[in-house]
């Protein structure tokens, strides 16, 4: 479970070779397109036909445009600063290209079965697009871009479920809006470490993400089996687990672009994984307790469990060594993803309709 920079030979000039995949990359999905197909959404069709006016009038398209703040020389940005931000920028990117191709996908696929989806995808992939082309462009101030065309046909494709789908990207596109809105206001405060003006787009960027959230927060309120069902239940814990650990990971991991932003870690991870528990109390039928007195250490034990291996992985060690030595440290993080995922819950339909 480890998260690698780029090696040397992928920070050249040009176009940048594909990330190397581990658990911590961002992944490509494909998914079960008939079952989509086949979705009922009488129970939040007012709803989503409402936000599909809202996608409709497309509030941001003048919003992804450079301005003359990136008519500079980005040099100063150098040694490890510099490969950190460069590392967030293509993350980053992948991040959305992979929405992108999903939504494009679905788009295609529902062609004549369901019109308002079908018109509903082809307007996030737009706005994925728009993210990643711009997060892209960003890359090239370093000299650097990715192979967008190439990644489509070289990267590997997870199928998951589409159930599984619409937890995990409801669950990605509200954690995106919090890290965004939680990184611009933080800057809005210190703008001494806005050292590049991309953080200036955050606070619009972010509303896509929220908007594409509450589209899937209505596909999951549409399927009662998604939220009525005490196998729901067991998911909707498992698939916010899983996104928390996954995020906590990979903040301490890039401890060093936060560091950059004047912003520690560990708080930001906390503070994105509160805010996001809370917002997913509105589409699943239970959510974790966060404010356990087990919760965040266990996390942070697992980050620091997942730099160790990173270490590990870094030596020059036989590679047999390396899996023998991260076995135990691999374990580990198991251990307390499961007692993670025993704490209590919180049953997020008895608190429906209250104030929280």
């Amino acid at each position: 479970m480890v998260n690698t920079l780029p090696a040397p030979e992928h920070l050249q000039t040009g176009k940048k070779a594909a990330i190397k995949e581990n658990l911590l990359t961002p992944r490509f999905y494909t998914t079960d397109f008939d079952t989509a197909a086949k979705l009922d959404l009488s129970a939040q069709e007012t709803e989503l036909q409402a936000m599909l006016e809202e996608m409709r009038a497309d509030y941001n398209r003048h919003h992804f445009v450079r301005n003359e703040e990136f008519e500079q020389s980005w040099a100063h940005i150098d040694g490890a600063s510099r490969q950190a931000f460069i590392d967030y920028l293509e993350r980053s990117c992948v991040s959305e290209f992979s929405g992108f191709l999903l939504f494009k996908e679905l788009s295609r696929r529902l062609k004549g079965h369901s019109p308002l989806l079908t018109e509903m995808f082809q307007l996030m992939a737009r706005d994925e697009a728009r993210h990643a082309g711009f997060l892209n462009k960003a890359m090239g101030d370093f000299n650097l871009t990715l192979d967008l065309g190439q990644l489509t046909k070289s990267r590997n494709y997870t199928f998951f479920p589409l159930e599984w789908v619409l937890y995990t990207v409801y669950l990605s596109e509200k954690i995106g809006y919090w890290r965004y809105i939680i990184i611009y206001h933080h800057l809005q405060k210190h703008p001494e470490h806005q050292f590049y003006p991309l953080f200036k787009y955050f606070e619009s960027w972010c509303q896509d993400e929220n908007r594409h959230g509450d589209i899937f927060k209505a596909l999951i309120r549409s399927q009662p089996q998604l939220w009525q069902t005490w196998k729901s239940r067991l998911w909707s814990r498992f698939f916010l687990l899983t996104v928390f650990v996954t995020h906590s990971l990979t903040v301490h991991e890039r401890s060093g672009f936060y560091h950059l932003l004047g912003i520690d870690p560990t708080e930001f991870d906390k503070e994105v994984i509160r805010q996001t528990n809370d917002t997913s109390a509105r589409a699943f039928p239970a959510v974790l307790n966060t404010e356990h007195p087990e919760f965040y250490p266990r996390l942070q034990a697992c980050s620091k469990l997942n730099l160790k291996m990173s270490e590990i992985n870094k030596s020059q060690q036989p590679k047999l060594v390396k899996v023998l030595r991260k076995l135990p440290l691999q374990l580990g993080i198991f251990g307390h993803f499961i007692r993670l995922y025993l704490i209590k819950p919180i049953d997020a339909e008895a608190l429906r309709g209250t104030v929280r």
